[in-house]
């Protein structure tokens, strides 16, 4: 194939390439067989009229628009390979010439690549190194949680109500005197300081006995998902029916042998002890492997189409889609009782976003100068390693992952090992290890940002059984500018 390459402007390439008037006759024919059946005519059974008869009645245009979607991502591709070019958007298509008596398809394409890269000097790396020691706190902070979740919920009766004990309670809410709808709720169970409720409800519900009634007056948020509520002072009449209590266990060796395989106290403690400490060093690790990666980043110059990191903001508010839908929620639904508007949540993305496309570039950039490369023995480690990891035959693995995006891991770990190999780091300010808590509700939490690394991400079978995510090439269905519309 003979392209044709023309720079426009910076990041902007204009391809022209053709495709044969043999190999666009097949793909006429191939349309022909799709859209026959909507034909309807005179002198022929629907769905039976000859190419010809319908090319002579509606022109040889009325395929061109499936003809075309048919031969292009073929040709495109091979073009874009010829060109030597990396697109990151979609092309922009148009037809410079039809394939009239003979003649070739010839096609142009607007398309945004992939911007240059020049790296500075970084034959040392000096960044700090990051240190999470592992306190006695830490472990004890471990074991009380371990004692709260195995704690027994027992009424109490001989005292007040107090922060960290759960109430049972019937409430209806006021506005101005309305009651207003989802106000309402009976033997609603409350743990009190949780932070279930609006700020101020909770508080208010400390030092009542059972049977008492409470008014509680609040405020509700200004940026409140519900707007006829947001911002407005509110009334609930309150009803408390019982107070509930934790009863913590026993701390010794009985309860380590309740909540673990352990059969002490002491070896229960040595274990969290180890689990805490492998848990810090790898997050020191993953935070000099950052570092190292910012100090390439500062070194860099690059101009950076803004598609690219759009494009990443895509491929995180469809991670966010799919966790919501783990909970039976989806981004709209989650939008709504947010407030926010897809802007608005699309812009908590945006520094995550460019960071990690900053970080791909740099990374594929020091790949390229150091000429780090993945063998064919470093990808059939890396299924082997997969195939152990999620118990399943090597071949079986093949058919989720290919062995061009496993290439592309392997160069990402060997440059960031390679990077680590020059690192000087210097020592940081000491932190203590701390355990992150769960989320109340996974849909509530801000998206996380990701490692700038390359992650192997895995879905669930149907059985629940985890298998690895298939990574596949993006096809773009494109249409044409004069025969249907321009490529999406």
């Amino acid at each position: 194939m003979s392209v044709k390459v023309e720079k426009t402007e910076k990041n902007i390439v204009n391809l022209e390439f053709e495709v044969s008037a043999e190999a666009f006759e097949a793909a006429m024919q191939k349309a022909y067989i799709k859209n026959v059946k909507s034909f309807n005519i005179p002198g022929f059974r629907k769905g039976k009229a000859p190419r010809k008869i319908i090319e002579k009645m509606y022109s040889p245009a009325v395929f061109y628009d499936d003809a075309i979607n048919f031969v292009f991502p073929e040709a495109y591709e091979n073009a874009i390979q010829e060109a030597g070019v990396e697109p990151v958007d979609r092309p922009e298509v148009d037809i410079k010439q039809f394939p009239e008596e003979g003649k070739n398809l010839i096609l142009t394409a607007k398309v945004t690549v992939k911007p240059e890269v020049t790296l500075g000097k970084i034959d040392k790396i000096t960044v700090e190194a990051p240190s999470y020691p592992v306190a006695k706190k830490d472990v004890d902070a471990e074991i009380e949680r371990m004692r709260a979740q195995n704690a027994r919920i027992v009424p109490v009766e001989d005292r007040a109500s107090q922060l960290g004990d759960t109430v049972v309670i019937d409430y209806e809410g006021f506005c101005d005197g309305v009651a207003f709808d989802g106000g309402k709720a009976e033997g609603h169970s409350l743990e009190l300081g949780s932070g279930q409720f609006i700020p101020g409800f909770e508080d208010q519900l400390v030092g009542k006995k059972p049977e008492e009634d409470v008014e509680v007056k609040v405020t509700f948020p200004k940026e409140y998902h519900a707007e006829n509520l947001a911002g407005k002072d509110a009334t609930f009449k309150v009803k408390v029916h019982e107070i509930k209590a934790k009863e913590l266990p026993e701390l010794d060796d009985e309860f380590a042998k309740d909540v673990s395989e352990f059969e002490t106290l002491k070896e229960l403690r040595d274990d969290i002890n180890k689990k805490l400490k492998d848990s810090a060093a790898q997050r020191e690790k993953q935070e000099l492997e950052n570092n190292a990666i910012d100090f390439v980043i500062s070194k860099m110059k690059a101009e950076i189409p803004e598609v690219m990191y759009e494009n990443r903001i895509d491929d995180m508010v469809r991670d966010f889609d799919m966790r919501l839908s783990y909970q039976g929620m989806n981004v709209e639904k989650y939008l709504q009782f947010s407030g926010m508007d897809m802007a608005a949540f699309r812009a908590q993305f945006k520094d995550q976003a460019v960071k990690q496309v900053q970080g791909m570039l740099a990374l594929e950039a020091v790949a390229k100068k150091q000429k780090i490369e993945a063998t064919d023995a470093d990808v059939d480690a890396e299924y082997a390693k997969l195939a152990e990891q999620y118990k399943m035959e090597v071949d079986q693995i093949k058919t989720y992952i290919l062995a061009d995006d496993l290439k592309k891991d392997v160069v990402t770990n060997k440059t960031i090992e390679y990077l680590l190999s020059i690192v000087e780091a210097k020592p940081a300010a000491k932190k203590t290890a701390t355990k992150k808590t769960a989320a109340k509700a996974d849909a509530e939490e801000k998206p996380a940002a990701k490692k700038t690394t390359t992650k192997k991400t895995t879905t669930k079978k149907a059985d629940g059984e985890e298998k690895p995510a298939a990574k596949k090439t993006t096809t773009k269905k494109t249409t044409t500018k004069k025969a249907a519309e321009k490529a999406e």
